[in-house]
């Protein structure tokens, strides 16, 4: 082999690594809409709800909507990302049992996080269109940010599960940010008051992608109206994995009691997004 043979895979090599370095490695955020929220100081943008003593990370008043993104390690090679939507019944988001540690988790998994922080208290509306300038946002700046842009999927928590199927049904004309897959954990709020046909605002269709969904029987009555969602979904042939525990509760995050099957959840959704193109895997660098 001629020395010029050598030299020309050592210069690709410097050139991956000299352009991995431009990319983020550390959480950072970014406003959904700067110039709206312009001359609001840090400091009055959310208001922290005072603690119930059970650790969890309660914020509401979000006047400043934006999402703190959770790079994943590893290689250079763009990587698949999940936007999350912690829950809190559209009053509070939960930030860190909902947000910060299931971007943490994805991030174990090769999975950049994003955590959308999202209009709260009592705007559904405004929610939805924070949700959906957050897929563009990440959308517009995948490159930048290391993402596939064929790889980006939502995972939302009670309200926020409401939030991420909202996105999920409502965007199939939308392939630029249709979400590559959505998940829901003890969503809530996807049936009408009487549990016999998905909210209008959930129009489920075929051309949806890959639903995940967890649910427990104590969860009442959110387990009703899932119940009713994943019979649609299953109407229209948009592919579901529904998994249903006996118990858990609601609100348990990747926290449920060991005793409790459901605390398993996140083992089967590693499992999912494996066989749905996401490639999580342990991470050793």
């Amino acid at each position: 082999m001629l020395m010029s043979d050598k030299i020309v895979p050592l210069f690709l090599l410097m050139v991956l690594l000299a352009c991995s370095a431009d990319y983020p490695k550390e959480p950072f955020t970014a406003e959904l809409w700067p110039e709206r929220s312009a001359g609001i100081p840090d400091s009055v943008s959310f208001t922290t709800l005072p603690s119930r003593g059970d650790g969890v990370i309660r914020i509401t008043d979000i006047k400043k909507p934006l999402i703190t993104v959770y790079p994943a390690p590893g290689t250079w090679e763009p990587k698949p990302a999940v936007l999350i939507f912690p829950g809190g019944a559209y009053q509070y988001m939960a930030v860190n049992k909902e947000g910060s540690q299931i971007a943490e988790w994805f991030n174990r998994v090769g999975i950049t996080g994003i955590v959308v922080r999202y209009t709260t208290p009592n705007d559904r509306e405004a929610a939805f269109k924070d949700a959906v300038k957050a897929l563009e946002l990440v959308h517009a700046h995948a490159s930048v940010w290391n993402i596939d842009p064929d790889r980006i999927g939502v995972i939302g928590f009670s309200a926020g599960g409401h939030l991420a199927a909202r996105v999920s049904t409502n965007l199939t004309d939308r392939p630029d940010i249709q979400p590559d897959l959505s998940i829901l954990i003890y969503p809530a709020y996807l049936s009408d008051d009487t549990y016999t046909r998905v909210a209008g605002e959930l129009p489920v269709t075929p051309t949806m992608n890959p639903v995940f969904i967890v649910q427990t029987e104590d969860d009442r009555p959110y387990v009703e109206s899932t119940q009713v969602f994943q019979n649609e979904l299953l109407r229209q042939k948009v592919p579901v994995t529904f998994h249903l525990f006996p118990e858990g509760g609601h609100g348990y995050g990747m926290q449920a009691e060991a005793t409790f099957e459901v605390s398993r959840w996140p083992v089967f959704l590693e499992e999912w997004l494996t066989d749905n193109g996401f490639g999580p895997r342990s991470m050793e660098e």
